[in-house]
């Protein structure tokens, strides 16, 4: 699971700044959230009839790959990293 994400935006008038975000916190906070998202989903899956805990995995394994993801914007002038470790 990712520990932190680093979000960094380059300006063209004055300095980048950095944000660092810890995931744990943030995912406490979004815990009431992200039970009602994963209800949902089940209540898709089995809709749809595809394997709940099958679904339930594979949207872990996506999570779980995340650390070491870079993913870089530029429009303009203006530049956006984000760095999940």
């Amino acid at each position: 699971m990712p520990q932190s994400v680093t979000v960094r935006v380059e300006r063209p008038a004055g300095r980048p700044f950095r944000i660092w975000i810890p995931v744990l916190p943030v995912a406490l906070v979004c815990a009431p959230v992200v039970v009602l998202v994963v209800l949902v989903a089940a209540v898709a899956c089995l809709a749809y009839r595809v394997s709940v805990v099958r679904a339930l995995g594979t949207g872990w394994r996506v999570v779980a790959a995340l650390p070491g993801t870079r993913v870089d914007v530029e429009q303009g002038r203006t530049a956006v990293l984000v760095t999940i470790r």
